[in-house]
């Protein structure tokens, strides 16, 4: 697929290639069936983007959307595609700092400044005295940002690009204009300058939406044009941001570059690859900033300039260390801070989340929020190999890891009144999540208290809690259920669920066969598990996607990689290529399969901790227990950037071993000959 950055350093190839495209010469997309979703629309490509050729597509109308974000703006851009290959578009423009004023019928945790632009507003393209009408899509292009490619006409050739602002409140649409005839084309371009005003809680809103365009443009043959559509908002007496197509792309480009060069995946599998890059890129993106620094968030239109135990703490702050994206790692430092200076003063339960600029703390119920925090907290302060950190947030993790024991029933497992899904699901009194995070931290803070040379009475302490823990919640939760020996979330639960994974993920495999029976064929579905097997056949099927990712890092860890990695695939087609792309989706039906951001670290993770069996065990130190599916002959990553280091780790199938390379800043420290599954010591220089 051409881009046209490509062009001008390639400008006959790519000629050709837009030639060929508008001769609609190019295969289409072969499709595959997946029950009640759609089929298959689009192609990865070996430069990590993603494709969909129109020019045979015989499956329309269709329609999808994808959130772009940079620190003080969120897009959301609707597209869709009609029969006769027309584009329809909605740009929906959120500026998540700035605050409406809402009536009392509205949310205020919502009210974030934001307005739906459709094409009416575009400017006026005239050739040959008359109006330029762009006509029909030939491909859509992803690449960590969206664009429209048309048909030929007239002699031109037209591109519409979308990116963010990395750093202003602007969303940038890029037009390309390419003089595919043999003689000038001169272009007339209309005036396109819309102004809004509102008043709001930070004072006064000016929104304007404005192009930067020539009125008039003279285009030599093989020659292009670009411009910008600009969308911007300010505050009044704030000046506003000088703009320009180039500069914000560019911005755009620098922060690509950063997150392809850290962290890559390469397995035998294009799609995995490039899901796995796309699904760095929306973990990073959407860190906007805040009252207190630089802050997380799960976008997805709703979720903005906040932070959740569940989805920051738990989910998407221990990845960054691993990814090395400063930006990302001093957002985790700030939800984790934020936490612990609003650790109750009277002993009651921590906050679920801080919204409206990490201001206001939210969350009815307990849902297991210390579990959360203190699981993702002593894995985040591990991987960053950070002494001064760590004693930082160390009366965090022990308020935490103390409430949770406080909160420990006579049965020995912990009471919370709700888990992440805040009632969508009965959870009972004590539910599987909830121990089995504590349990998790336990034993990553007990690692993490002996490597700060925490008095050995501490480590030692929690130690034993793990152990006397791991026997309760197989007494308590381990259960025959549907006919498998698996786990019952919560002492009255009738029906499999989606998080009996957990088990599997904190490294508990007693009932490792019948929990994977459970979520890979009773539980399974074209969009991965589901979260509950309902008995009512009739009943809509619900999934979230973080179920799912979960239990691919728990069967990966297990050691089940054949039968993790037949699902993986399957998956990981529909997402990046199917109905809805191209990442990981929050939920069905809620939200309507938002991207929202942490599911995608959560993606990337079932890599590092899942495939590789990677657990850190010090500042500098960590084991792995590689679990390579038989069909793959090598999976390598590189550039992780956690322990304060550089470092990659190569498997290849050596007979039935697996030849193990750590290589740490250029030089060789490990070469091994393991067996599959086998637990590696691993200490960094």
């Amino acid at each position: 697929m051409m881009t046209w950055s490509t062009y001008r350093l390639f400008p006959k190839a790519c000629l050709a290639i837009f030639f060929v495209l508008a001769a609609g010469l190019l295969s289409p997309l072969q499709a595959q069936d997946f029950s009640h979703q759609n089929e298959l629309f689009w192609q990865p490509h070996r430069d990590q983007s993603i494709s969909w050729n129109l020019t045979k597509e015989t499956r329309l109308p269709h329609h999808d959307n994808i959130e772009l974000s940079g620190t003080q703006i969120s897009t959301i851009v609707r597209y869709e595609v009609d029969a006769a290959r027309h584009l329809h578009l909605t740009r929906d423009v959120i500026f998540p700092q700035l605050r409406r004023y809402t009536t009392p019928a509205e949310s205020p945790y919502r009210a974030y400044l934001r307005g739906e632009y459709r094409d009416d507003i575009l400017p006026v393209l005239t050739l040959a005295n008359q109006k330029y009408e762009v006509g029909k899509l030939d491909s859509v292009r992803i690449k960590g940002k969206i664009s429209f490619y048309f048909q030929t006409h007239d002699g031109l050739a037209v591109v519409r690009s979308f990116f963010p602002s990395m750093h202003e409140r602007c969303l940038v649409e890029k037009w390309t204009l390419l003089n595919m005839s043999q003689t000038p084309r001169t272009v007339s371009i209309g005036a396109t300058e819309l102004q809004q005003e509102e008043a709001g809680w930070q004072g006064t809103y000016h929104r304007r939406v404005f192009t930067d365009a020539k009125r008039t443009v003279t285009i030599q043959p093989q020659e292009h044009y670009e411009f910008g559509i600009y969308f911007l908002a300010t505050l009044q007496n704030e000046v506003t941001p000088a703009v320009s197509v180039a500069a914000i792309e560019r911005s755009r480009d620098t922060f690509l570059d950063s997150i392809a060069a850290n962290l890559q995946l390469h397995s035998p599998d294009p799609v995995i690859n490039t899901l796995f890059y796309f699904s760095k890129v929306r973990a990073a993106e959407s860190i906007f900033r805040s009252r207190y620094g630089l802050v997380h968030s799960p976008g997805g239109g709703n979720y903005y300039v906040g932070i959740w135990a569940n989805d920051q703490a738990e989910y998407s702050g221990p990845f960054f260390p691993y990814l090395g994206y400063q930006t990302g790692n001093q957002a985790a430092m700030n939800a984790y801070r934020i936490f612990k200076r609003n650790l109750p003063k009277d002993g009651g339960k921590i906050w679920a989340s801080f919204e409206m600029d990490v201001t206001f703390p939210f969350g009815e119920r307990d849902r297991g929020d210390a579990a959360m925090i203190a699981f993702g907290a002593t894995h985040f302060l591990l991987a960053a190999g950070d002494q001064q950190k760590s004693a930082e947030l160390w009366p965090l993790v022990e308020w935490c890891l103390a409430y949770c024991q406080k909160r420990t029933t006579a049965a020995g497992v912990v009471a919370s009144e709700s888990d992440e899904l805040e009632g969508r699901f009965p959870a009972g009194s004590a539910n599987l999540s909830t121990s089995c995070l504590y349990y998790g931290a336990l034993v990553q803070a007990a690692r993490l208290a002996q490597t700060m040379h925490q008095p050995t009475a501490v480590s030692t302490t929690y130690h034993h809690q793990a152990q006397r823990l791991a026997t309760a919640i197989e007494q308590y939760f381990g259960a025959e259920l549907a006919g498998l020996h698996t786990y019952k979330y919560y002492q009255e639960n009738t029906t499999l669920r989606s998080w009996i994974c957990l088990p599997l993920v904190v490294g508990l495999t007693s009932r490792k066969a019948g929990t994977l029976d459970a979520l890979f064929d009773k539980l399974w579905s074209a969009n991965g598990v589901l979260t509950d097997l309902q008995p009512n056949a009739n009943d809509a099927p619900v999934f979230w996607d973080r179920g799912t990712l979960y239990a691919f890092r728990g069967a990966f860890k297990a050691g089940a990689s054949d039968r993790a990695l037949e699902r993986l695939l399957s998956y990981s087609t529909t997402r990046l290529t199917g109905f809805r792309v191209p990442y990981a989706v929050e939920a069905w039906p809620e939200n309507g399969m938002a991207h929202l951001s942490a599911e995608s670290a959560l993606y990337c993770r079932l890599f590092t901790e899942g495939i590789l069996g990677l657990e850190p065990t010090g500042f500098h130190s960590f084991t792995l227990r590689p679990n390579l599916p038989s069909k793959w002959d090598h999976l390598a990553i590189n550039a992780i950037k956690a322990f304060n280091t550089s470092f990659d780790i190569d498997l290849r199938k050596s007979k039935n071993k697996l030849q193990l390379t750590v290589v740490q800043q250029g030089k060789v420290i490990v070469q091994r000959v393991i067996l599959n599954n086998a637990t590696v010591e691993i200490k960094l220089k």
